[in-house]
């Protein structure tokens, strides 16, 4: 079943030009055209289905520094001042908040992980404790078990999934943009060997600047143009409990389950990294290049079936612009979620936190989270296309850093001071040398 989600209205009307046109209505593709707006620019953001109706409502919803990649992090710290301010800038609340995020173990070697990671934290001033055991247990009181130590982020925190997307495309239409749902983009037109124009199911949208924030669809997207981006999607499973639960944390982690306070007052339920690898063309074509990390953790995903392939989001087809293209047949993502493993991530939080057995699951859903092979996001101008700028592959990370990725992207749109370094994210390093033409088979 689909995640809960805010609904909004769409704008009346298809613009015939734009400074920049925007694919993708998630967390990221909003932010970005969101601050553009905000810059003057005359934006338009299409979206095949509905804002935030695939993977940005069906996360955790946290916004964390806390363990990131060293790459990451300067974004995951920009992004969390973002997020504190889009409640007095948009005038409505997605429900951010910075409650801290506590870690529980009592494997060693985990702790000393995350020990290590404050190497990381330190010189970028970000803010996490170790836990000795008394005070693991203190915080964790709520379990009713003994840990051996933990840790806390302090300043990290967590957004509603159900309305942030749909919350931040208010923010859009009140800078002056238009938002537009049920509007797939089939392709591009170009002049002059630049973005010339999007073609939509709608009509023709005239643009010197395309950002393509597409989540799963974008390697299929980049295909039709001639490219290969590297990009496969694993099948995260998760659930909602009712409110009712009082006495927890609002964000907990351990090695069994997850848990998070949403919006309603209920809690999220979910077993981290826990997924299922659905067999799609895409996949085999780039097998090689996502095998290392498939092995590094095997002990967590599994093997699919046949859902990805039915959806038809990561094809190798080439569609045509003047007739259906595959997002017009899909326009929600909205695959079954594994019931084993969905049964599974109740059973145990119940056992970690047993005033949850009392409440009713109200939910449970399944999403795809899409990866790049280095777990990185791509987020700038693709090699050979002037005026196509690609921001996908966030590896599940995009929620709590999407108001950074978004930013960027209006500052490499519009020139201005970078909010933090490109280089780490550039797309052409997913690729030996410039990126090549897509292998015909």
């Amino acid at each position: 079943m689909p995640a809960p989600l805010l609904h909004i209205e769409s704008s009346p009307a298809l613009p015939t030009a734009a400074d920049v046109v925007v694919i993708g209505g998630g967390i990221v593709g909003v932010s970005a055209a969101y601050y553009l707006a905000r810059r003057g620019l005359r934006v338009a953001l299409v979206e095949k289905g509905r804002i935030g109706a695939e993977q940005s409502s069906r996360n955790w919803g946290w916004c964390r520094q806390q363990n990131r990649d060293a790459r990451e992090l300067p974004m995951a710290t920009k992004s969390l001042a973002l997020w504190d301010r889009f409640a007095a800038e948009i005038g409505e609340d997605p429900g951010f908040r910075r409650c801290g995020l506590l870690y529980l173990s009592n494997d060693e070697s985990e702790l000393a992980t995350w020990a290590r990671w404050q190497d990381v934290a330190r010189p970028a001033g970000v803010p996490t404790r170790m836990l000795a055991a008394h005070e693991a247990n203190d915080l964790g009181r709520a379990t009713g078990q003994q840990w051996k130590g933990g840790v806390l982020s302090p300043s990290d925190g967590i957004a509603d999934p159900a309305g942030a997307a749909p919350i931040i495309a208010r923010g859009i239409l009140k800078a002056g943009g238009s938002v537009h749902q049920n509007c797939a983009a089939r392709g591009l037109e170009t002049e002059g060997g630049r973005v010339g124009g999007v073609v939509t199911e709608a009509g023709t949208i005239r643009t010197r600047v395309v950002v393509h924030a597409g989540g799963a669809w974008a390697s299929s997207f980049c295909r039709q143009l001639g490219f290969a981006f590297p990009q496969s999607s694993v099948r995260a499973s998760i659930l909602a409990l009712a409110p009712g639960a009082q006495g927890l944390p609002d964000a907990l982690h351990t090695a069994a389950v997850s848990i998070t306070r949403r919006g309603d007052g209920g809690h999220t339920l979910a077993i981290s990294g826990r997924a299922r690898v659905d067999i799609t063309p895409q996949k085999l074509r780039f097998a090689g290049d996502f095998l290392p990390m498939f092995l590094k953790r095997r002990a967590l995903v599994a093997p699919g079936g046949l859902e990805g392939w039915r959806l038809g989001f990561e094809t190798l087809a080439r569609w045509r612009l003047d007739a259906p293209t595959p997002m017009e047949r899909v326009r929600i993502l909205d695959p079954r979620p594994d019931t084993a493993q969905i049964r599974d991530t109740h059973e145990r939080a119940c056992r970690l936190l047993p005033t949850l057995r009392h409440l009713p699951v109200a939910a449970s859903w399944a999403g795809y989270i899409d990866s790049t092979p280095d777990g990185i996001p791509a987020i700038g101008e693709v090699p050979g296309l002037p005026g196509f700028i690609l921001a996908a592959g966030f590896s599940g990370h995009g929620f709590g850093i999407g108001p950074g990725a978004g930013h960027l992207i209006a500052d490499l749109v519009t020139g201005a001071a970078p909010i933090v370094d490109p280089a780490a994210y550039r797309p052409e390093r997913l690729a030996s040398g410039a990126w090549g033409k897509v292998a015909e088979f």
